[in-house]
């Protein structure tokens, strides 16, 4: 059973930059793959980015592209996720998420790929 602690949320105004950790409990964390989901207000969980269990492969939603970014350090157990220039439209609360035993370099876009989830961490952007 794996573990997962999302840290790292608050408020920021429209334009700033926060980051977001996630650690993992766990001996084998470099086979998971990783990803951060986010629900907004009335909204349905959608994908934010996702990142290979290497660390080599990441893929971002279009709404996000270019201006957040996903890494992880294996030695550390630790994936995190910088926003910058953030938009009143990036308020949710955002998830982080495990795959385990993901396929070496395998990017994992859909929800229903993952079998842990961290209890999420609230963000908002003020205008």
């Amino acid at each position: 059973q794996v573990q997962l602690v999302d840290t790292g949320g608050g408020l920021v105004q429209a334009g700033g930059s926060l980051g977001l950790s996630c650690v993992p409990s766990g001996r084998t964390f470099s086979r998971y793959a990783m990803a951060w989901f986010r629900q907004g207000p009335g909204t349905e969980r959608e994908f934010v980015a996702t990142i290979s269990g290497s660390g080599g492969g990441t893929y971002y939603a279009d709404s996000v592209k270019g201006r957040f970014i996903i890494s992880r350090d294996n030695g550390k157990n630790t994936v995190s996720l910088q926003m910058n220039s953030l938009k009143p439209e990036d308020t949710a609360v955002y998830y982080c998420a495990a795959k385990a035993s993901a396929d070496d370099g395998a990017l994992y876009l859909r929800e229903s790929a993952y079998h842990y989830w961290g209890q999420g961490t609230q963000v908002t952007v003020s205008s």
